[in-house]
């Protein structure tokens, strides 16, 4: 494998901090938001869908640009990472694999990332690009800077819909990490692992298997 490239929530960082932000920020319980998020997961929703059940009638883009002006937007740190994303990352730039971070997130979200300064060649997220993924033109960007050949690219993360099929339908391999609601939710689905060339527990189990 010549290339690794990684989405980002709950693959690198965990979405604790961003869930109860959002609940402190609409004035409810985190655990009532963080069981929403749990039921549209179930039922293969857009975890945005959450806030429109505790909100129908929210403007999302609107809240989020509030929040920031009242000083409770969007944050990143090394607190937010994952234990196993430094080791794996480092691990795989030893072994030769030029490393992608690459998501759905937001240009800020973007700019705290490369703050972070994580062995990897480069960082970049689907508001950067103007395109989200599922949508092919951001896995034809994910090829453009891998700089490998479809099959030698791999794509690692823990959401089927969004990382796992779209990107073994624009011809790379995949990993589904078993991390997060929708990693666990979806980790044994026959589908899930029909479709995936690797599942996953850990980042670290990448380190094996990057002469294939």
């Amino acid at each position: 494998m010549e290339t690794m490239v990684f989405d980002i929530g709950e693959t690198l960082t965990g979405d604790d901090r961003y869930w109860a932000s959002w609940a402190d920020w609409l004035g409810v319980q985190p655990h009532t938001l963080s069981a929403l998020v749990g039921a549209v997961v179930t039922q293969g929703r857009d975890n945005a869908e959450a806030l429109r059940l505790l909100r129908p009638a929210i403007d999302i883009s609107a809240e989020y640009a509030a929040r920031e002006i009242a000083g409770q937007g969007e944050h990143l740190d090394e607190a937010d990472l994952y234990d196993d994303v430094r080791p794996a990352l480092a691990g795989l730039h030893r072994l030769g694999v030029r490393v992608v971070v690459a998501g759905n997130q937001t240009e800020k979200a973007g700019k705290l990332l490369r703050a972070l300064d994580l062995p990897a060649d480069l960082v970049v997220t689907s508001a950067e690009w103007g395109v989200a993924k599922p949508h092919p033109e951001f896995f034809a960007q994910v090829l453009e800077v891998s700089g490998a050949l479809p099959h030698e690219t791999l794509y690692v993360g823990d959401h089927p819909i969004n990382d796992i099929y779209p990107a073994k339908a624009a011809g790379l391999r995949a990993a589904h990490l078993r991390r997060g609601p929708w990693g666990y939710w979806w980790a044994d689905d026959p589908q899930v692992r029909a479709a995936a060339d690797w599942s996953i527990d850990s980042l670290t189990d990448l380190l094996g298997i990057v002469s294939y």
